[in-house]
């Protein structure tokens, strides 16, 4: 089962200038066309399902706006007979 992400976007710092979502390997994230943020752009987000948590998006946003949430699998231990 491939790891699972989110992402968070502070409106208040993205300008939506889509480097993230050029970035994106997953090609998971575009940018919310039916919101406006205060300062008048549409904020990056997640579009469909399939991030994995990569953490590429935050790397590559200038102004620091993305935060990045990965699941943690653990492996199962096998019960003693």
């Amino acid at each position: 089962m491939p790891p699972k992400g989110r992402i968070v976007v502070n409106d208040l710092y993205c300008k939506g200038c889509e480097l993230c979502v050029a970035a994106c390997p997953q090609e998971v994230m575009g940018l919310d066309m039916s919101r406006i943020t205060t300062k008048g752009y549409h904020p990056a987000t997640l579009i469909k399902e399939g991030c994995t948590g990569c953490g590429v998006c935050a790397v590559v946003c200038p102004e620091a706006a993305i935060t990045v949430y990965r699941e943690v699998v653990r492996p199962r231990v096998a019960a003693a007979a």
